[in-house]
């Protein structure tokens, strides 16, 4: 897996590279001071697991998550042990504590490895992707779903379930992958277990989305992109 160090303490960064060396089945292909500079990297640069700090200078750790469209796998290594509630709420793999034990690091990373393989073995699950449906693989066939029928997804740990206005589908698949490879401009994540259609909303209150009849939970930490880029937008009001 390739492999990128984002901490803004140079011995900090020097250690990780000790440890990433000694694992031997990584590949680092960068080290960054501050998350700014990482994310310019990630533009140009595919990337499968990033080694990162929290309380850095200009954007922290889990807004530098936040920030990020479709994340690599990302193990957090902080001397803050406060902050791990709020970042397994953003799905990463680890949350690992300074001074770092190597045993920790290593259970960390094989479990970064097992994720990865199993998003290597899904991403076939969704076949073909066209410009309004996509065929997903469930009770082994191959389903054509268009997403204009899909009214939201659940994520069940290494499966999802597709509620549509006709049936439900569970396929083989984390909500992370199915998330990369749906139209950003209709499905939107609101939760950690949750992807909607927005076309099906009926309305929105502080914790909750009323959608197909369904009261669907908006999570604190996908709450402010949500209400900015998808209700914000399409308000009326007066001027």
């Amino acid at each position: 897996m390739k492999c990128i160090i984002v901490d803004d303490e140079p011995l900090a960064r020097e250690g990780m590279e000790l440890n990433i060396q000694d694992y031997g089945e990584l590949e680092l292909v960068g080290q960054f001071e501050n998350a700014i500079a990482a994310n310019q990297f990630l533009q140009n640069n595919e990337v499968d697991l990033i080694f990162l700090d929290i309380e850095m200078p200009g954007l922290s750790g889990l807004d530098f998550i936040r920030s990020l469209r479709n994340p690599p796998l990302i193990i957090l290594c902080t001397a803050y042990p406060q902050y791990a509630l709020e970042s397994y709420e953003l799905e990463v793999v680890s949350y690992l504590v300074k001074p770092i034990r190597m045993d920790r690091f290593i259970k960390a990373v094989n479990r970064a490895k097992e994720i990865h393989e199993l998003r290597q073995q899904t991403m076939t699950t969704m076949e073909s992707v066209e410009e309004d449906f996509v065929y997903i693989k469930a009770d082994r066939k191959y389903v054509r779903v268009f997403f204009k029928d899909i009214q939201y997804i659940k994520g069940l740990k290494d499966y999802v379930m597709l509620y549509t206005s006709q049936q439900k589908l569970m396929t083989a698949m984390n909500i992370k992958t199915i998330h990369a490879q749906l139209p950003a401009h209709i499905f939107v994540r609101v939760s950690k277990s949750y992807i909607i259609n927005i076309n099906w909303i009926d309305s929105i209150d502080i914790d909750f989305i009323q959608l197909a009849g369904e009261e669907i939970p908006l999570g604190r930490t996908y709450k402010e992109n949500f209400i900015e880029n998808y209700v914000k937008k399409n308000l009326i009001g007066r001027k």
